[in-house]
């Protein structure tokens, strides 16, 4: 009987082992998975920072590129509409004051032709900014 109590109480000793380093296991395990959980919320944080940054970049190269777009496009209009009056001057006979009236026209066009090239200069730099961000 005294071998039978021995060999109960070697195995009750082993169990008390064995669960000590299954809770241990159990403990890492659980710091471990922790760790790693605030890593990746870390990480997401920080990815989703840099899409909103990323979208902003998008979102003003867009639009520097619409503006440009828009200025050229009045620009085009201004000289078409200078070409047909300069035209009309030449090829049509009428009243020396519609003429001067059509040259006031044209030369208003002409500055605002001149101030939209300058905002296109402009928008070029910013649109060549925004691109050297990205």
């Amino acid at each position: 009987m005294n071998s039978s109590y021995f060999f109960a109480q070697e195995t009750n000793t082993y169990k008390k082992t064995q669960e000590a380093e299954q809770r241990k296991l159990e403990n890492d395990f659980k710091n471990t998975s922790a760790k790693n959980h605030k890593a990746l919320d870390t990480k997401i944080t920080e990815l989703k920072s840099k899409l909103k940054e990323i979208e902003l970049k998008k979102k003003n190269l867009v639009k520097s590129e619409d503006n440009l777009k828009s200025t050229t496009n009045k620009i085009e209009k201004l000289q078409a509409t200078n070409q047909k009056l300069e035209n009309k001057i030449t090829t049509t006979s009428i009243s020396e004051e519609e003429t001067q009236k059509m040259r006031i026209k044209t030369k208003e066009n002409e500055v605002t032709i001149q101030k939209l090239k300058l905002t296109q200069i402009t928008q070029q730099k910013d649109l060549e900014k925004v691109m050297s961000t990205l």
